[in-house]
């Protein structure tokens, strides 16, 4: 078992980032049905958790059928998993047209999650959305893109609806937003404007979250994925030549990704 594991860190349930990043291996065929999982200690140590915290991820990766255990044994991944996994090739998209089609894809199911997430969230969750918020700041103020804290930022949203059915279709949608997320956040640096836009987009968001009002986080949600895809199609022939096309690579070519 080759896998390495990063270090998890504050912001949505440690136990949840722990269950997204091996069920990310499996997804991806680096931990092939039958493995074993490497045991509890090392999982402890790659991760930087407690072992409270494996053995929740352990549970929810049980309780979908990726992983069961065998007394004395260890932990396998399960041979026939009790339920199909999302599967769909992006190759054939050219890269500008593949990011407008996530964010599509985003903005459905986004703007249901933010609903949700204003019906049902919980003083946690809002202060989890705000350490998100903050953290997309940071990172861009220390020179960073931005893009792990910005997919935070909406799996922290997703985390608030309390749904898991809509929280396990984020997670695995994660592996081709980040590259989406990646292009869209590298166009919108290169203009102060747009890079305005989306701090105050994410900031509506959370406000009507934080409020409690469903139809103001929908349309809060909804407006930011249509404003994205707007600065995609605004974004000049230069940007996709030097920039673009390289970053949409991990959401268009399933190759590249695992590599």
């Amino acid at each position: 078992m080759t896998s390495q594991f990063t270090p998890v860190t504050s912001g949505a349930r440690l136990s949840d980032q722990v269950a997204r990043q091996l069920a990310a291996e499996i997804a991806a065929g680096r931990l092939a049905a039958g493995a074993k999982l490497p045991p509890e200690s090392r999982l402890v140590e790659q991760f930087e958790v407690s072992r409270t915290v494996v053995r929740e991820a352990m549970s929810r990766l049980k309780s979908i059928g990726l992983v069961d255990s065998r007394q004395g044994s260890g932990v396998y991944v399960t041979a026939n998993p009790s339920y199909a996994p999302l599967n769909f090739d992006a190759r054939h998209a050219e890269s500008r047209a593949a990011v407008v089609q996530m964010a599509e894809v985003r903005r459905a199911l986004e703007a249901e999650a933010a609903g949700l997430a204003a019906e049902r969230r919980d003083a946690a969750d809002v202060q989890c959305l705000h350490d998100a918020m903050a953290a997309i700041e940071r990172t861009v103020l220390a020179g960073g893109d931005g893009v792990e804290e910005d997919l935070q930022f909406h799996r922290a949203v997703a985390q608030a609806s309390h749904n898991p059915f809509l929280i396990g279709t984020l997670d695995y949608l994660a592996q081709f937003m980040r590259g989406a997320i990646g292009v869209t956040r590298a166009n919108e640096a290169r203009r102060a404007d747009f890079a305005a836009q989306v701090r105050q987009e994410h900031a509506a968001v959370l406000h009507a979250i934080e409020a409690q009002d469903r139809t103001r986080a929908r349309a809060a949600a909804s407006r930011h994925m249509d404003n994205a895809i707007r600065r995609i199609e605004d974004a000049d022939p230069g940007f996709w030549r030097q920039q673009g096309e390289r970053l949409a690579v991990p959401l268009v070519s399933p190759v590249a990704r695992r590599a």
